[in-house]
């Protein structure tokens, strides 16, 4: 999943950035309200770790112009504010959960879960399509019970395809999962995963067809 990181706290925005990568999410950081606005503007992401004490705009004003264009995107709160009315107040606004400074990584990633799964409609940490099925939690991938022998990004592609099941995924929505701002785009990263997941999903009973000049499709073999 691609998450939006807004936390001025240097030192904290770094530890938050390593506990969600190994969480295996993607992880933009910023450490501005106008950065956050604008980063929210160009892409389309799965959740934003929003802290509220924010310089140039604070954490109230983005997630209130993100709520006025009528994105969904999923938001975390983290403050250190301990009235119940400024919580109240967030809700309101828009949040979808609120952490109150200081608190344990551990309860971030549960919040974060607890959030995605609430986003894509899922109520345990599991994604089935037939005879697919992931493990998110465990990052396993499973045909028939069977394990398959994926790489994170591979992982990472198979998740999106399963909650877009049904839907075209398009390429630049595989590689803004991929990669963030900061990594260099080879050019033929996203071909080259799907070749090879093509081969690999060969026995699932599903193949990952190319839609041309739109993106990829997960769609059940016809015998």
């Amino acid at each position: 999943m691609r998450v939006l990181l807004v936390e001025d706290d240097a030192l904290l925005a770094d530890a938050l950035r390593i506990a969600l990568s190994e969480a295996a999410h993607q992880v933009d950081v910023v450490a501005d309200g106008e950065l956050a606005d604008q980063a929210l503007r160009d892409v389309n992401y799965d959740l934003m770790v929003l802290d509220i004490g924010l310089p140039k705009m604070n954490g109230r004003d983005v997630l209130r112009r993100l709520r006025q264009r009528h994105a969904g995107t999923p938001v975390l709160v983290l403050s250190a504010l301990e009235r119940i009315e400024d919580r109240v107040d967030l809700l309101n606004l828009g949040a979808d959960d609120f952490l109150q400074k200081p608190f344990h990584l551990g309860e971030l990633d549960a919040r974060v879960k607890a959030l995605l799964r609430r986003a894509h409609r899922h109520a345990n940490n599991e994604l089935e399509l037939g005879r697919i099925k992931l493990d998110i939690d465990g990052r396993r991938c499973f045909v028939d019970q069977v394990a398959m022998d994926l790489t994170a990004r591979e992982f990472a592609v198979v998740e999106l395809l399963l909650l877009r099941a049904g839907r075209v995924v398009t390429r630049s929505q595989i590689l803004d999962l991929l990669y963030g701002w900061e990594d260099s785009q080879a050019t033929n990263t996203v071909e080259v995963l799907i070749y090879r997941l093509r081969k690999k999903l060969d026995f699932s009973g599903w193949h990952l067809k190319t839609i041309r000049g739109m993106g990829y499709l997960l769609e059940a073999y016809r015998g």
